[in-house]
């Protein structure tokens, strides 16, 4: 086993990714890293009593693994990788945190759904480069104090939901695709690679990785929203020929706006949803959070998807009604939630 040169790796919000993902490292045989996570309430709870258990697709019985878990990233030392598992309109609340975990050669592997924050940085392909988007860093905190130099993009295809205070439990054995902003394959990213890969996660290297963020968004944008605005399972949404135009116009105005900027989508409009036909009654994320109450991922996953398509001249009004409707939905829940 090729030893891994993070000797100090901190899972930030050990959520479902985020935790699926501590918990392979933390149960990974051989390894001499220190494993440690931040989470919150009776999920931080449980794993400081027991650990998490991981139940991955068609197990019997869970993987269960111990690990230092505080709410305090300042109890922690400085780290030589830190994964996050928090989506991101979480993430500018989460900065001062992981400041504290990073020292100068830290590297910060952000598993994101949408446009990420760091997105434009060296970016060669779409004449916006450096371009920071302040509806997903807000203060510009993320840039200044995480610094997208520091950052190794990551899409996860991986169905993963917390059941239980320290449970989590997989829909699908997963596919994570990493990549350097710069498209370049470094020492670090196959580092990453590496260490993932002897925990058991299946992980791939983009040299375009911004491809690869338009090609999920392209669902993402689609389904989650939705879903929410109709508590509709995928399959529901799949069945409603209504429903299901909607979801192929917003994935064309996806698939324009990511070309328009430089990227390549390759599978066609209909492939997509012929695949996604064949998806089932999956529960998105966002009807997840939703049904928990909790403040929506919306501008990651739609605001953006207008705003860029403002900023490449390229039309989105399906998805900017869309984001009408879900933006004032997420607002009345969380009246309700509060």
């Amino acid at each position: 086993m090729t030893p891994s040169p993070f000797k100090n790796i901190c899972v930030y919000g050990a959520g479902a990714l985020g935790g699926a993902i501590a918990t392979k490292l933390a149960s990974s045989e051989g390894t001499r890293t220190q494993i440690s996570v931040v989470a919150r309430g009776a999920h931080l709870e449980a794993i400081r009593a027991g650990g998490i258990s991981l139940w991955e697709a068609g197990a019997h019985s869970p993987l269960v693994a111990q690990m230092t878990a505080t709410a305090d990233a300042g109890e922690l030392p400085p780290q030589d990788l830190v994964i996050t598992g928090l989506k991101g309109h979480q993430l500018a609340a989460a900065v001062p945190g992981i400041a504290k975990l990073l020292h100068p050669g830290t590297r910060v592997v952000m598993i994101l759904n949408g446009v990420p924050w760091w997105y434009f940085h060296r970016d060669r392909q779409s004449g916006h480069a450096e371009h920071q988007m302040a509806e997903l860093d807000p203060n510009g905190d993320l840039w200044r104090l995480i610094g997208p130099e520091r950052v190794i993009g990551c899409v996860a295809y991986q169905g993963a939901e917390v059941v239980a205070p320290g449970e989590v439990k997989l829909a699908n054995n997963g596919h994570f695709i990493l990549g350097e902003p710069s498209g370049e394959t470094t020492a670090d990213i196959e580092a990453v690679a590496t260490l993932l890969r002897q925990a058991g996660v299946n992980v791939s290297i983009s040299s375009r990785i911004r491809d690869d963020i338009w090609s999920k968004l392209m669902g993402n944008a689609a389904f989650n929203p939705i879903s929410a605005l109709t508590r509709g399972l995928m399959s529901d949404i799949m069945d409603d020929p209504a429903l299901s135009a909607m979801v192929g116009q917003v994935m064309s105005e996806v698939k324009a706006v990511a070309e328009a900027l430089g990227s390549q989508i390759a599978m066609l409009v209909e492939e997509r949803l012929e695949r996604s036909r064949q998806i089932g009654p999956v529960r998105t994320s966002m009807l997840q959070d939703l049904l928990a109450g909790k403040a929506l991922e919306i501008t990651p996953l739609v605001g953006v998807v207008v705003s860029l398509g403002k900023l490449a001249n390229v039309p989105t009004p399906v998805s900017a009604t869309i984001l009408a409707l879900v933006t004032q939905l997420d607002r009345k829940n969380q009246q309700v939630a509060d």
